[in-house]
């Protein structure tokens, strides 16, 4: 596995909307192998291009047991090229996040409550599901930085967002 570093908070592509993928080919197989592989090593629970200095619109998220989320139920291993999403319920449920890319922190995000969302796996299939609770908000997060959006830019009250370390509440 190549070691591929993760752009953090500050670097200027993390602020830039990526662009859509058009051919299905060998280097989005090596994309898709290498944001598969940062996400696990740094144990992430998604990841998208843009973070390992890539500007098109991909993402892979999900996992088993993840340290970093102990209390979330497991999410299905998925890559989705172009992904989008649409609002099932207006419901906003406000979450604590956290991102590879804005090491060490985390925030409490209000996120839609229940999403249908679509793209396509690295061999071209259609995936659509309809998800809700963290599932939906992991690719809610994951679309946003396929939209130059990190997550503390949706954090209501600056008083939840902080250090892990210093969070009394986290």
């Amino acid at each position: 596995m190549p070691d591929v570093s993760i752009s953090i908070m500050g670097n200027p592509l993390l602020m830039e909307k990526s662009i859509a993928i058009k051919q299905f080919n060998e280097s989005l197989y090596l994309l898709v192998q290498d944001l598969k592989d940062t996400m696990l090593k740094n144990h992430g629970v998604g990841i998208s291009a843009p973070q390992i200095g890539n500007n098109q619109r991909v993402i892979v998220f999900g996992f088993k047991k993840n340290k970093r989320y102990p209390n979330e139920n497991p999410v299905p291993l998925t890559t989705l090229i172009n992904p989008e999403y649409k609002v099932l319920s207006e419901n906003m449920v406000s979450g604590w996040e956290g991102c590879l890319s804005v090491p060490g922190m985390r925030g409490l995000v209000p996120r839609f409550e229940k999403i249908k969302y679509r793209g396509y796996d690295e061999d071209a299939n259609l995936i659509e599901r309809v998800v809700s609770g963290f599932h939906a908000r992991l690719v809610q997060h994951e679309v946003d930085h396929l939209n130059g959006i990190l997550f503390p830019s949706k954090i209501q009250n600056l008083k939840n967002f902080g250090f892990e370390k210093s969070l009394p509440f986290y």
